[in-house]
């Protein structure tokens, strides 16, 4: 049995790409979603999933497959001209396409009823030592962001961190720069995306970032998925991390989060099929929010984490988790 104000679920289109091997459309992959049985909402990426069709179209496609619109997310490895930067391109004429693309994916959005624009700026870093003018590439940016957030300040604009890939080192790599940036960029439209495995990747603890986020900023985006902190692995959730998957849950709750959450996997990588890999993610997924709602509240675990007490609080959540001993 689901939590009765579960979020809604959405996954990543891409990944139904395997349905229909190397001809797959938007369209194809909206069906493939469709099927999983579990998910009512969709992210859509812009520009390439916008390609050969419009927003007016795509809404009519979503609708019928039972799926809401969550947002949508740039996608600037589209254009080669990006490879070294965005925002942060050394050719102003390069910068401003980067914010006009975006401004125009922001109104797509707006079109289909979207509210959520993701800012995931892998483009946007260096590989070398002196070759990046880091005050102007991080003014150049802050700039763009703030831009991008007054074209439409009815709209929220995320952003997505993640420590590196394509670029060796990205410009906001963690959440303590991503919320400098938020800080500087000084927008109420502007917040973060959590993405559960670029967390782990960054060393950090997903709770821990997310109570950062409530802190500082807003938190606009909640990705699901695990790994092993060596790189953007894109697991089924909680296959490797299921304890801190579940402290990030109670954490969710007790701010209220009430966002979809989305399953940034990858079961392409690994040969699964996307349905069946993205129906194993909604059982996780419920059944560790069940786990989290009974440990949200929990009085004697409240306790053991004000005396700092890990070992009594480890056996609280196995129990939760696996049964009492």
């Amino acid at each position: 049995m689901t939590h009765p104000n579960r979020p809604r679920y959405a996954a990543r289109l891409n990944a139904f790409k395997a349905l229909v091997p190397g001809r797959a459309t938007i369209f194809d992959m909206i069906d493939g979603a469709a099927r999983v049985g579990g998910l009512d909402a969709a992210d859509l990426n812009y520009p390439d999933h916008f390609e050969g069709t419009d927003p007016a179209t795509l809404s009519d496609r979503l609708g019928a497959a039972g799926l809401a619109l969550n947002g949508l997310a740039m996608r600037y490895y589209t254009d080669p001209g990006y490879k070294i930067g965005a925002f942060t391109n050394p050719d102003p004429a390069v910068r401003r396409r980067a914010i006009d693309e975006t401004r125009a994916g922001i109104d797509a959005g707006r079109a289909m009823g979207g509210r959520l624009m993701t800012l995931w700026m892998g483009q946007d870093g260096f590989d070398y030592a002196f070759q990046l003018d880091y005050a102007r590439a991080w003014d150049d940016t802050v700039s763009a962001i703030a831009e991008i957030c007054d074209h439409d300040p009815g709209v929220d604009i995320a952003i997505e961190y993640k420590p590196n890939e394509p670029r060796a080192h990205a410009l906001m790599p963690d959440i303590g720069q991503t919320l400098l940036g938020v800080k500087e960029v000084n927008r109420p439209n502007l917040g973060v995306t959590l993405d559960f495995a670029h967390v782990l990747y960054a060393d950090e603890m997903p709770a821990h970032s997310a109570a950062l986020i409530a802190r500082h900023s807003r938190l606009m985006g909640l990705h699901l998925n695990d790994g092993y902190g060596k790189r953007d692995d894109g697991l089924m959730v909680g296959t490797v991390h299921p304890v801190q998957t579940v402290e990030l849950l109670v954490e969710m709750r007790r701010q209220g989060y009430d966002g979809v959450i989305y399953f940034d996997t990858f079961p392409d990588m690994g040969g699964l099929d996307p349905v069946a890999e993205a129906r194993t993610n909604v059982a996780l997924v419920d059944r560790l929010r069940q786990v989290a709602d009974t440990l949200v509240d929990d009085a004697a675990l409240a306790q053991a984490i004000a005396r700092q007490d890990a070992a009594a609080s480890s056996r609280i959540v196995a129990a939760a988790l696996f049964g009492a001993a």
